[in-house]
C-alpha cells in the first residue's frame, strides 16, 4: 500500500516482472488467464510460477466469461483473487452462479460497459469489489486506452458499497492527474509500465509508484501537504 492507496500490477507473465512489482511496492500481482490476450499465461505456467512468488502479494487471476468448472480451479491453484470480466449485456443468472462458485471477497467483477451506459446494480450484491476500465468492442482490458475518470467518480459517489478500483491507460505520465481528479485508493497499471505486451519495463513500473507516491502524499491529509 502506498500512501493509503492500493496498487495492483497487472499482465504479468514472468517471475522477474513480478519480482520487480513486489520490490515496487505491489499489494496484488495479476495474471490473465485469457488466451486471446497478449499477455496471456497458461494456468500451468502459473502454477510452475507460484511457489517462488512473494507470500505476502496477493495474486489474481483475471478472466473472460469463465466456465463455472474453472473457478474452483483457480483457487486451488494458488490464485487468492478472481478478476472476472463479463459483457454488462450477460444475464444476471450467469452472473449469480459466477459468484456462487467463489466466496464474495475473492471476486471482483470488471463489467464491460459501453460509453454512457451503466453498470446494474443488481451485480454489486453478488461482489464487494468492481474494476473500473476503459470501454473497447474488441477487447477486455489491457487497451492502454484511458478510462472515463468522471464516469468512475460518478459510480464510486453513487454506488458507496463496492470497493472500486480504477484501471485503464494508467501510466506514469498521468497517474498523478489521475489521483487529482479521481482521488482513487486502489489502482490496477498493466501496458503503461511496460516495453511490451507481458514485459514490464522496470524503469516505468518505478516511475509509476514514485508519481502515485507524490500524488497521494499530496492529496492525503495524513501524509502532509
Amino acid at each position: 500500500m502506498i500512501n493509503g492507496t492500493r496498487l495492483k500490477v497487472c499482465g504479468l507473465t514472468s517471475l522477474v516482472d513480478a519480482e520487480a512489482a513486489d520490490q515496487c511496492g505491489a499489494d496484488y500481482l495479476g495474471f490473465i488467464l485469457y488466451p486471446k490476450s497478449p499477455r496471456y499465461l497458461p494456468l500451468d505456467a502459473f502454477k510452475a510460477m507460484a511457489p517462488r512468488l512473494p507470500d505476502t502479494r496477493k495474486k489474481v487471476a483475471v478472466v473472460v466469461e469463465p466456465s463455472l468448472e474453472e473457478l474452483p480451479e483457480l483457487l486451488a491453484a494458488g490464485f487468492d483473487i478472481v478478476q472476472l470480466h463479463f459483457s454488462s449485456e450477460t444475464p444476471f443468472f450467469q452472473v449469480a452462479l459466477w459468484a456462487d462458485a467463489i466466496p464474495g471477497k475473492q471476486l471482483w467483477f470488471a463489467p464491460r460497459t459501453t460509453p454512457g451506459g451503466e453498470v446494474d446494480p443488481a451485480f454489486f450484491p453478488l461482489a464487494e469489489t468492481i474494476l473500473f476500465d476503459s470501454y473497447d468492442a474488441d477487447q477486455f482490458g489491457g487497451t492502454g486506452k484511458t478510462s472515463n475518470w468522471a464516469e468512475f467518480v460518478a459510480l464510486r459517489d453513487k454506488y458507496t458499497r463496492p470497493q472500486w478500483i480504477l484501471a485503464g491507460g494508467l501510466n506514469p505520465d498521468n497517474i498523478g492527474e489521475a489521483i487529482k481528479a479521481t482521488h482513487a485508493n486502489f489502482v490496477d497499471v498493466n501496458s503503461g509500465v511496460e516495453a511490451a505486451p507481458g514485459v514490464k519495463d522496470h524503469a516505468k513500473l518505478r516511475a509509476f509508484v514514485l508519481n502515485l507516491h507524490k500524488a497521494t502524499v499530496k492529496n492525503n491529509p495524513a501524509y502532509g501537504s
